[in-house]
């Protein structure tokens, strides 16, 4: 006979078991080799290289949501719309880099604070800044990835990592260029309204 639980008991059951040392299967900076044709230093030197693209990828879809929820103004609707669909695209980025660097047999960049740590992309303030200020910040956090992203694909050409080379190239390249072409668009010398 199927013993029935009251709510008290169901609650006591499915809540989680607190581990006080959590055991790490592989710690990260260390590599799984990986039956992919290339040699741990190639594998150890593109996962290190991601992680750096992963890290500012990932700052930058978070500036996107930002001023995704922040932006205001004359042109709040379609930047609203805008800051949210390269947010999703740079989320997809942010998938896909982290895959590579796991099929690399690496461990990728995860957590807020580790991203935090290593980004070179500049702390955006908390509060709201106003729409020219946060084109501003959107385009040079997009210099920064495409600078470090041409410079990792010639190193991943070079170790024949053509993989590595190609997502660099294919998508991170592509898509960040194609949403500074949009994004600049929306920079203007002269305010849109004029001032009374």
């Amino acid at each position: 006979m199927t013993k029935i639980l009251d709510a008290d008991e169901l609650i006591r059951q499915a809540a989680p078991a607190p581990q006080k040392n959590a055991h790490e299967i592989q710690p990260f900076g260390h590599l799984v080799k990986m039956p992919i044709a290339l040699s741990e230093s190639i594998c150890r030197q593109s996962v290190e290289s991601l992680n750096q693209l992963l890290a500012d990828t990932i700052t930058l879809r978070d500036l996107y949501k930002k001023h995704h929820w922040q932006v205001a103004g004359p042109t709040f609707y379609p930047l609203h719309l805008l800051f949210d669909k390269h947010s999703s695209e740079q989320n997809e980025l942010v998938d896909t880099i982290a895959e590579r660097i796991q099929s690399l047999g690496g461990v990728s960049l995860a957590m807020a604070a580790d991203v935090a740590e290593v980004t070179l992309i500049p702390r955006a303030p908390k509060g709201r800044e106003a729409v020219p200020g946060q084109i501003a910040r959107l385009l040079h956090a997009h210099e920064v990835v495409l600078e470090e992203a041409r410079s990792m694909a010639r190193q991943a050409a070079e170790r024949g990592d053509d993989g590595t080379n190609d997502l660099i190239v294919s998508d991170v390249i592509r898509t960040n260029e194609l949403h500074v072409w949009f994004i600049g668009q929306h920079a203007v010398a002269a305010p849109i309204t004029a001032s009374k």
